[in-house]
C-alpha cells in the first residue's frame, strides 16, 4: 500500500510553478502524442502527474523509476489545454532521483563522464581512427589530449 505524502510536489525541484499541476484534469492530451507512451507500456505522462498530484513519492522515487523512459520531446507541454507542464514535472522528479543517488547505470556512467572528461562519451582509439580519416585533430580537452585526462 502506497504512502501518500500530500507536500511532494510542493518539495520537488525546478518546477516554475507548482501550483499549475493542481489544474491537471486527467484529460490525457498528454498522453495522446508522446512517442515514450507510443513505445513503453509502463510509460505514461497522465499517470506520473496524478501520482505526483495525489504526494505517491514512494511510487516515483524509487530505483528504476519509470520517469526515465520520458523522450523529453516536450509534446505533453505543447499538447497540455490547461498549460500544465508535464515535462517540467517529470524533469523535476528525475532530479529528485538524482539527488537521492536513484541513477540508472547508463546516466550515472554519462554523468561520470561529463565530471571527468566535459564528454558524455568517452574518447577512445576508434573514435581518433575515425577522427583522423576524417581529417580532424585529435581530440584535445583543456589543452590534452582526452587520453591524458582519463587517466
Amino acid at each position: 500500500m502506497s504512502k501518500a505524502n500530500l507536500d511532494f510536489f510542493k518539495g520537488l525541484p525546478q518546477v516554475e510553478d507548482v501550483r499549475t499541476i493542481m489544474t491537471c484534469f486527467q484529460c490525457s492530451s498528454c498522453v495522446a502524442d508522446c512517442p515514450a507512451a507510443a513505445h513503453s507500456k509502463r510509460f505514461n505522462p497522465r499517470d506520473i502527474m496524478l501520482k505526483v498530484i495525489l504526494g505517491l513519492e514512494d511510487q516515483l522515487i524509487v530505483q528504476d523509476s519509470v520517469v526515465w523512459d520520458c523522450a523529453t520531446c516536450y509534446t505533453c507541454m505543447e499538447r497540455c489545454p490547461q498549460g500544465v507542464r508535464p515535462i517540467e514535472v517529470i524533469t523535476a522528479v528525475k532530479n529528485e532521483l538524482a539527488r537521492r543517488n536513484l541513477l540508472p547505470a547508463e546516466i550515472a556512467g554519462a554523468a561520470e563522464n561529463i565530471r571527468t572528461t566535459d564528454r558524455v562519451i568517452v574518447n577512445s582509439d576508434a573514435i581518433e581512427r575515425r577522427r583522423q580519416e576524417l581529417g580532424l585533430a585529435p581530440y584535445a580537452c583543456e589543452g590534452k589530449l582526452i587520453k591524458e585526462v582519463v587517466k
